[in-house]
């Protein structure tokens, strides 16, 4: 695997994969516009799943916590283009084009974007600038690109208005809930502060009230939990569950299920 290269640092990159599956699980921090070049790209977040393949683009709502698979299909590598649409950027193309905002966008978080002539010409347009990434031209013209990809998704689907242009703080939404559906994921507390709506210091409040712990113990605890249930009656191995349950090595893993439980988690299913 090659590292993302940033083409415009922060906003414009090219994803290359040359022949083995990926996973990662991401903070989706901005709205975010994915051209899938080759290859199979999935999105999993707590609710709902979707997937592409060549030549489609999906557009992706911030503040989102999701797994993200990479897979190459029939040996071919895998490739993405990644736009990063971020607020700034796009409160400029507010004042520039005069568009109201002010609407709170209710919608779905993730939409696949039909193609069109323009949204064709515009993903084959784009591949210059992965391929002369060091070229001087690139950050001007590439930032010209980028708004150039805002308004051919406003013209290809005009409620997308709502949705890029909600400029709105993250409402306060049902903690027990939100932290019961993605406890798994690997950020930090003010990430969960923030998605939640709260501030760090609203949301351990909140958090000590309907859990009667803090966050960090918390976490530690259910995710424990869940890797036990998962050994004992999934067979799952610790190596195939440490990181999809938060933990970022597995000697971190097996030490504090050790601590927890008494065993080391190969000692658990034998």
């Amino acid at each position: 695997m090659t590292n993302p290269n940033e083409i415009i640092p922060g906003v414009l990159f090219f994803s290359y994969l040359a022949s083995m599956r990926k996973e990662k699980v991401a903070f989706l921090e901005h709205n975010t516009l994915v051209l899938q070049v080759s290859g199979r790209f999935t999105l999993e977040t707590s609710s709902e799943k979707i997937s592409m393949g060549r030549g489609q683009m999906l557009l992706i709502q911030k503040n989102q916590l999701a797994e993200l698979t990479k897979v190459p299909v029939e040996d071919n590598e895998y490739q993405t283009i990644v736009i990063s649409l971020k607020e700034d950027l796009l409160r400029q193309i507010v004042l520039e084009e005069q568009i109201e905002t002010g609407r709170k966008y209710m919608g779905p978080p993730n939409i696949l974007i039909p193609s069109n002539e323009f949204l064709h010409a515009f993903f084959q347009s784009i591949i210059p600038y992965v391929r002369n990434s060091q070229e001087k031209i690139t950050q001007s013209m590439g930032m010209l690109k980028v708004k150039e990809a805002v308004l051919l998704l406003l013209y290809t689907m005009p409620e997308l208005e709502e949705f890029l242009f909600d400029f709105s703080e993250p409402y306060k939404i049902d903690l027990e809930k939100f932290m019961l559906n993605n406890f798994h994921y690997n950020i930090p507390i003010e990430k969960f502060a923030m998605l939640t709506g709260r501030s760090l210091a609203g949301f351990k409040r909140d958090f000590q009230k309907i859990f009667g712990i803090s966050p960090r113990h918390w976490l530690q605890e259910k995710r424990l939990a869940e890797a036990r249930y998962l050994i004992e009656h999934k067979n799952k191995k610790a190596s195939a569950i440490y990181l999809d349950l938060g933990f970022e090595s597995l000697s971190h893993f097996s030490h504090a299920f050790k601590k927890k439980f008494g065993k080391t988690p190969t000692e658990w299913s034998v």
